[in-house]
């Protein structure tokens, strides 16, 4: 499986999800290390975009793209297993304490779960304590230039 990252330039080599740890997000409370991932580039155009000021177009970014394994483990979040108001800013804590668990259990290197802002859509978020992350391959590593458009005021 293929995934994508947009990151700001200088984090772009670094997979240890020491960024959402430090911030925290929708998946995982402070202090929980997830690597976010999106299962398309247009997804991770929007995902970067919904946390952008409107104005301000995001600089020096590139886009990391990731090959996984097909035989790594996979542990999908099914839609019944959210609250309905799941997609809810900021984050609600039962989204966060998915991801806290999903890492705390380390049974699978993959989480996907549904994209908040794209409908049907999909992240996969990597755990990168996991042992199968050693097999995650870096493809490519290439700047990526936003389309001044997406964020017009």
């Amino acid at each position: 499986m293929i995934v994508f990252r947009l990151s700001k330039s200088k984090y772009s080599h670094d997979l240890s999800g020491r960024g959402a740890e430090k911030a925290g997000g929708r998946w995982n409370s402070k202090g929980t290390a997830l690597l976010y991932t999106s299962e398309s580039r247009a997804l991770c155009t929007t995902e970067v975009a919904v946390h952008t000021p409107l104005g301000i177009v995001p600089t020096e970014y590139d886009l990391v793209t990731l090959e996984i394994p097909d035989t790594v483990s996979i542990y999908q979040v099914e839609m019944t297993d959210l609250p309905t108001n799941w997609k809810a800013f900021p984050y609600h804590p039962a989204t966060q304490r998915i991801g806290d668990g999903f890492v705390n259990e380390g049974q699978s290197l993959v989480l996907q779960v549904p994209s908040a802002v794209v409908q049907g859509d999909s992240n996969y978020l990597l755990n990168p304590d996991h042992p199968e992350m050693a097999q995650v391959k870096r493809v490519s590593i290439e700047p990526f230039d936003f389309d001044e458009r997406l964020f017009r005021k």
